[in-house]
């Protein structure tokens, strides 16, 4: 694990998710959706680290990354820890360097790109949280729902077995993959050495506080300064980024396409690890990034 520093007094974690194999391969950058942390998509990088070299990203207030003084969660922080951990951690050595972003986590990737054109060579985005100005009085309903759960959840347990127990048996995590649970329990959790029991690292005032920011800046009109090639991918049976919106984001960008996974919910790249992975090799072909 690398810390680095970023902006606001934080610093960010980046872990050496693997891959690659034995010839040098391009860097992929794994940034994650809000309230989980990078490790959590190991079993994703397994497949991606057949052609790519596999980096995951925990964003400020995750995993073990910082969170901001005064949970000031501003989402220009997310696209600036996502260009630490490039420049940071040196990625992709001068050569081509893409990323993967899931919900926050790929707004934080568009996000860099726009900030500093040339970072990536290809993005791959599954429903990244990118609203157009008249869906952003919807956006704010959906996120005081969502913060209003956040502070609801449960954020300690006895012990891993019963949090994986609790997981795998309340939606959405239990369409999760059970490898993505079980990684969550491991890692998205610290241990109480002295007795075994959890604690969440994304806090829920953290998790709350990022979900009431998302709907106050303009993301939307930045995605005219991402030049690389972005696939939007969105799942058919999402109740956050629908195909419709996925299409409208797709269409926002210079160089933008849709892939849609019809039996998918908003957590797709958890739900099905592998199908999302292959899907993200052939669109990254089809970029000409190798």
């Amino acid at each position: 694990m690398r810390r680095l520093r970023s902006t606001d007094g934080v610093s960010v974690a980046v872990h050496d998710l693997g891959g690659g194999g034995r010839r040098p391969r391009p860097d992929l950058l794994i940034v994650h959706a809000t309230g989980f942390c990078a490790q959590v998509y190991s079993r994703l990088a397994v497949t991606l680290g057949a052609e790519y070299r596999c980096w995951g990203l925990d964003l400020r207030g995750h995993g073990l990354s910082v969170a901001p003084a005064g949970l000031d969660y501003a989402w220009d922080g997310f696209g600036q820890d996502v260009l630490a951990a490039v420049r940071g951690a040196r990625l992709g050595g001068g050569g081509p360097v893409v990323a993967v972003g899931h919900s926050g986590g790929g707004a934080g990737a568009l996000l860099a790109e726009a900030m500093g054109p040339g970072t990536f060579a290809a993005l791959w985005c599954y429903e990244p949280i990118v609203w157009p100005e008249d869906v952003r009085p919807l956006a704010r309903e959906r996120a005081e729902g969502l913060a209003a759960g956040a502070r609801r959840r449960r954020d300690r347990f006895p012990s891993a077995a019963e949090a994986y127990l609790n997981f795998a048996s309340k939606p959405p995590i239990s369409a999760f993959a059970p490898a993505a649970i079980r990684a969550y329990v491991e890692h998205g959790f610290s241990v109480d050495e002295a007795d075994g029991s959890l604690a969440l690292r994304c806090r829920p005032e953290v998790e709350a506080a990022v979900y009431l920011q998302a709907p106050e800046s303009d993301r939307f009109s930045r995605l005219a300064e991402v030049a690389c090639p972005v696939t939007v991918a969105c799942g058919g049976r999402s109740d956050a980024v629908r195909p419709a919106l996925a299409a409208r984001i797709a269409a926002a960008l210079p160089d933008g396409r849709v892939r849609t996974f019809d039996r998918l919910g908003h957590f797709g790249p958890l739900e099905d690890p592998q199908a999302v992975a292959e899907a993200v090799l052939d669109d990254l072909r089809s970029a000409s990034v190798s």
